[in-house]
């Protein structure tokens, strides 16, 4: 029970942090590379580039852990903003400065603007590190010629059917983190990632040259498994507020991490995906006291849950008509709706007017 209690508390602050502003996803109402393609236009329109210095103003809010120290992706020091912030001398081994880290290489996209400046892609990180990065693509270490303090690594990548050559490989923590900023770069600058093919040859191996896949077969694979594996986290969630606030746009992958599968599912070639990505909750809202539930899979349960945790409805092995469930007699309220396939779980926020 303790258990079930901390799951509900966890889900109930995702939520109030995950709220984007109302209306914002009104017009994301396609699939696939549409989906993509209306997603680009909310979340370019209005956006504001604010610099390269301006990064470091927006940081001790973006990037800030529970103890006041940078949150560093790349390592595990204790560094201060402000004090150990990058002044071009010292970084010769890991905890001595932090600055800026184009976790999409800026060579990649040839060093221009607004992508030099965005903050969802240039994150905070250990100098040291940093460099030890360089410009090579993510990818799968084989043997590690560096780790990091929290484990990440620089060497040879195996992931399947990449191309043999250096990599660096994030911490498992982090992956899911990494992987929603390149999809949202590759949605973001959609007009453009046709244009970075040959200014970098490890950009040129995680590319493939087109503005609708934008991922070459074994990067997108990598990056989808990578997702799934480490869903977002409530950093994820206050550093993409924090950043709404400072260049008024949002990563729609952590707001929606449903809208990977909803563009790249067709063409994953990889068995490693959420079997619940592409069900369908509607009306959601509903003005009415029911729901339909649409899926490909059959589920094995149904969980509507209030927001005091308390468990509303419950139907194991519940039946289907057309792939469709239907929950009535909902009273007026804010639910989750928790669905379990194949001990798999996913789970969506309804609400009933």
């Amino acid at each position: 029970m303790k258990k079930n209690y901390t799951f509900l508390l966890l889900l109930l602050s995702l939520v109030v942090l995950a709220q984007a502003p109302a209306n914002y996803y009104n017009t994301a109402t396609g699939t696939g590379y549409t989906l993509k393609t209306q997603l680009k236009t909310i979340i370019s329109t209005g956006a504001i580039d604010k610099g390269y210095g301006a990064l470091w103003t927006i940081y001790p809010t973006s990037d800030v852990r529970a103890d006041g120290k940078v949150w560093d992706m790349y390592s595990s020091c204790n560094l201060t903003f402000g004090s150990d912030q990058d002044t071009g001398s010292s970084g010769t081994s890991q905890c001595q400065r932090f600055n800026r880290e184009h976790s999409f290489p800026k060579s990649w996209f040839d060093d221009a603007s607004p992508m030099h400046n965005d903050a969802f892609h240039v994150v905070p990180a250990d100098k040291y590190v940093n460099g030890i990065r360089g410009n090579f693509a993510y990818g799968i270490v084989g043997n590690a010629n560096f780790t990091s303090l929290n484990g990440s690594k620089r060497g040879n990548n195996v992931a399947p059917g990449s191309p043999n050559a250096t990599v660096f490989e994030p911490a498992d923590e982090f992956k899911g983190d990494f992987a929603r900023i390149y999809f949202y770069m590759a949605t973001r600058y959609q007009d453009a990632v046709v244009g970075w093919i040959g200014n970098d040859s490890d950009g040129d191996s995680m590319l493939n040259g087109t503005n609708t896949q934008v991922f070459s077969q074994w990067a997108l694979d990598m990056l989808y498994a990578w997702h799934i594996a480490d869903p977002v986290s409530t950093k994820e969630i206050s550093r993409n507020n924090a950043i709404y606030g400072y260049q008024s746009n949002r990563n729609p992958f952590i707001d929606h991490p449903e809208y990977v599968f909803s563009i790249w599912g067709a063409v994953l070639s990889t068995s490693q995906h959420n079997s619940l990505a592409t069900v369908m909750v509607y009306p959601n809202p509903s003005n009415s006291q029911r729901i339909n539930i649409q899926s490909e899979n059959d589920l094995d349960e149904i969980q509507l849950i209030n927001v005091n945790g308390q468990l509303m409805q419950q139907i194991k092995k519940p039946s289907a008509i057309n792939k469709v469930y239907t929950l009535e007699n909902i009273p007026s309220g804010f639910y989750f709706l928790r669905l379990t396939e194949d001990n798999q779980s996913v789970v969506k926020k309804v609400i009933i007017n």
